[in-house]
């Protein structure tokens, strides 16, 4: 049978998703834009993150970037027809995505266990910060604390001081793995017939990020430096100061190296100065060097340097604000912005990076706090099907 031609990879694959804040909510915000049904579980009064703000005309701006796509269900699992129904609806799935504390679950009777053997062809996927056990399997895991504990606030920020990453990362890190391991299990599960557990940590999500500086440093004993809007373990890489403002390179080979001396820098001798003639050697020498470029820059003008860069060939980049993002013209070239229905009227938002040729996302409508609750009952009593992809 040939699929329709609006038909998405995961058409037919139902998700029940008992989650707050970011993390899960990012993993199956993906398989809702790739087809799946995503049934949003949410407590009396909403998840978390429809809180933080009413940037959207009231709308939460990451609850909108979050749960276009699901269908919201209220149920509060402690009451015993909620939790029915929420046993029900578990039932019926092909994956059940949670975020809850380590073992919260498991005490609602939600755990892999308890539901593999019931259910024996459903993906079970945990997110966590710390995992399911350890001895910080009962922290609390907010982005900014596994950021620190990962070691990415130490690494990230200049010589004088640490700063978190501007977006969050652990959050999106741990989502992202979710997503992926899902899909895998998925494509498991058609080989198999059976399920899969899946536990994510945001802690070791981040820790995967962090192995080029841990590397470094079981490696030689050192650690790379903090270096602000520059790169501590290639150089030259990063802001550099003009008479009229910062401009971006970045030099990752001896071509590069050698084209910049020669063409930007007005010295071809300099490539093969004994300080410079390799990252590594211009890493361990970077204060004379990055001195050296910000003094050439520091009498041109942005546009000057810019041009100086692009005809050598030397690959640059502007040091955009959120303003500039808004209005870039790639993504206005490449129609990556589309509207999106919310409780509170239409907004702006980005395709998401999947780009699949025959595929593309459905972008579905953020969901009113239980919008879709007497619909999804309906279903479970019979009275009703599940909507059409």
């Amino acid at each position: 049978m040939t699929p329709p031609n609006n038909a998405l990879p995961l058409d037919g694959i139902r998700v029940v998703a008992l989650e707050q804040a970011v993390v899960a909510p990012f993993s199956t915000r993906q398989l809702a834009d790739m087809g799946a049904d995503v049934i949003k579980i949410e407590r009396p009064g909403g998840d978390l993150a429809r809180h933080y703000d009413g940037a959207l005309n009231g709308v939460s701006a990451y609850f909108a970037w979050l749960n276009r796509g699901k269908r919201s269900i209220v149920l509060d699992v402690k009451s015993t027809d909620d939790y029915e129904t929420c046993a029900k609806l578990i039932a019926g799935a092909d994956v059940f995505v949670h975020n809850l504390a380590p073992g919260a679950v498991e005490r609602l009777g939600f755990g892999f266990d308890a539901l593999a053997e019931k259910h024996p062809r459903l993906i079970w996927c945990g997110i966590s910060g710390y995992g399911p056990d350890g001895p910080h399997r009962d922290r609390k895991a907010y982005d900014m604390l596994v950021q620190a504990e990962a070691g990415i606030i130490g690494m990230t920020g200049t010589e004088d001081a640490p700063a978190k990453v501007g977006v969050s990362i652990a959050d999106i890190g741990g989502g992202l793995y979710a997503y992926s391991s899902i899909l895998a299990a998925l494509i498991n599960r058609g080989k198999t017939g059976r399920g899969e557990r899946i536990d994510i940590s945001m802690f070791e999500c981040m820790t995967e990020w962090m192995m080029p500086p841990l590397n470094v440093f079981q490696g030689t004993g050192n650690t790379p430096a903090r270096a602000g809007v520059r790169h501590n373990m290639v150089v030259p890489y990063g802001a550099y100061s003009c008479a009229d403002g910062d401009v971006l390179l970045a030099v990752q080979t001896d071509r590069e190296w050698r084209r910049l001396c020669a063409n930007v820098l007005e010295s071809a001798a300099l490539a093969d100065d004994p300080r410079f003639v390799s990252n590594e050697l211009r890493v361990a020498n970077r204060v004379p060097l990055e001195s050296l470029i910000d003094a050439h820059f520091s009498v041109r003008t942005r546009d000057e340097v810019i041009t100086l860069l692009e005809s050598a060939d030397i690959p640059t980049g502007a040091m955009n604000d959120v303003a500039s993002v808004a209005a870039h013209p790639q993504l206005t070239a490449r129609d990556r912005w589309v509207h999106v229905d919310s409780p509170a009227g239409e907004f702006s938002a980005l395709l998401p990076p999947h780009n699949l040729q025959s595929s593309p996302p459905r972008m579905g409508s953020v969901p009113a706090l239980g919008e879709h609750t007497a619909e999804i009952l309906a279903e479970l009593s019979g009275d009703a099907t599940r909507p059409a992809p």
